[in-house]
């Protein structure tokens, strides 16, 4: 150690007085050699300082240090013992019924049958009138393909021409496809006799009809633009159809009398292509395929069409529907004397278009068994006074895979 300052100064006890000068010195300069070597001894307690500082900082990071290391691994086994925890719950999770998840199914189920009993409203009678007033069960709806356009036929002649393609379209009107012994309605009881046009159906027992007519199951859909015929209607819904008419022009958004049902909509015939510009769709106008789903109808025994030339149009959306695997029998009246609506081209185009038509029917195992030619109409085709052709055709289908 150091001698401190009042070793120097000579102060204090005897036993604490600083040694007596050296030899050969004198007294001042002794006194000056000792004071020489007090700063010596002051920078020696600095630097023990110093290092006892450093010492210090050295223990302080250690410690730090292992503080730290033991904190990250409380941490590490504590995040493991977690993932050990949910390993386990998962494993058990696998075995054992989320109760969770089984009240939301429960609630999904609910829902559903809420829904379903809000649009069925109430259960129908076996033999009691169905219609979109009283619902009906929702219809699971097939996956269809879409298509945009019919598959156009191959030219009647190597050459396009009207003619050849006007005859074979008349060829093909005229030629029945299948034999039906039992043709309209006269022969059940409560058939009108003042039926002015010839609307066939076919009743032979090998065909669904007439037995579903029996045991009240039979269900029609009738097309019509403002005509005041409803006598084949009637005589459907009084011999076991269920009869749904649908005009545009009727006065009430739906009219019920007995088995026959009056709706104030018309059958969408515009062109479903998205390319063609969209026209504006009135409130009470609706695609087949639409109707059929809000009134939850499976099937249509006979769909009846007399649109005065909108029928070519909603032949092809029934094709491109889809819809007619859904239809037993198609009476059409068809009209020739002008394209009809929406239907452009050449004269010789327009006739392939309907032809081409009429062949998806027939590769859609429809097949013709009553063409009606009404020679009180004028005798016109696509306006000309040719071919020996009436302007209008009263035609009949029966789906041979309808069951």
């Amino acid at each position: 150690m150091c001698p401190s300052a009042r070793h120097v100064s000579g102060g204090g006890s005897p036993g604490n007085r600083s040694p007596p000068a050296p030899a050969g010195l004198s007294a001042p300069k002794a006194a000056v050699r000792m004071s020489l070597a007090v700063p010596g001894c002051c920078s020696c307690v600095a630097k023990e300082r110093r290092l006892l500082g450093k010492g210090l900082a050295f223990r302080l990071c250690l410690l730090s240090a292992t503080l730290l290391l033991g904190l990250q691994l409380l941490l590490r086994r504590s995040s493991d013992s977690a993932d050990a925890k949910l390993v386990g719950a998962d494993a058990v999770a696998e075995h054992k019924p989320n109760s969770r998840w089984a009240e939301r199914a429960k609630e999904a189920a609910a829902s559903r049958r809420q829904v379903t009993y809000v649009r069925s409203g109430h259960r129908r009678s076996a033999a009691g009138p169905t219609c979109c007033l009283q619902g009906a069960p929702l219809r699971t709806s097939r996956k269809k393909t879409i298509r945009w356009h019919i598959d156009l036929q191959p030219w009647a002649s190597p050459v396009p021409s009207l003619s050849n393609e006007a005859l074979r379209l008349l060829k093909y009107i005229s030629t029945i496809q299948m034999s039906c012994d039992h043709m309209n309605t006269k022969g059940l009881p409560e058939t009108l006799d003042s039926l002015k046009k010839p609307w066939s159906v076919c009743l032979d027992d090998r065909l669904n009809l007439i037995h579903r007519m029996k045991t009240k199951q039979c269900r029609l859909y009738s097309l019509g633009l403002g005509d005041d015929d409803n006598q084949f209607e009637l005589s459907m819904a009084n011999n076991g159809c269920e009869v749904h008419r649908f005009d545009p022009s009727i006065r009430s958004a739906h009219i019920q009398e007995g088995h026959l049902w009056y709706h104030r909509l018309s059958i969408d015939w515009r062109d479903p292509n998205p390319s063609i510009a969209a026209h504006k769709l009135h409130a009470n106008t609706k695609k087949l395929g639409t109707i059929l789903s809000d009134f939850g109808h499976h099937k249509i025994d006979v769909l009846k069409a007399d649109m005065e030339s909108a029928e070519w149009k909603i032949l092809e959306n029934l094709i491109l529907e889809d819809v007619v695997p859904q239809i037993g029998q198609l009476v059409f009246e068809i009209h020739v004397h002008w394209p009809g609506f929406e239907v452009s081209g050449n004269d010789s185009t327009v006739v392939r278009y309907w032809y081409s038509l009429l062949k998806e029917l027939e590769m859609k195992d429809f097949k013709l068994f009553h063409s009606y030619k009404d020679i009180s109409k004028p005798q016109v085709f696509l306006k000309r006074e040719a071919f020996n052709a009436s302007s209008c055709y009263t035609l009949s289908w029966v789906n041979t895979r309808w069951e």
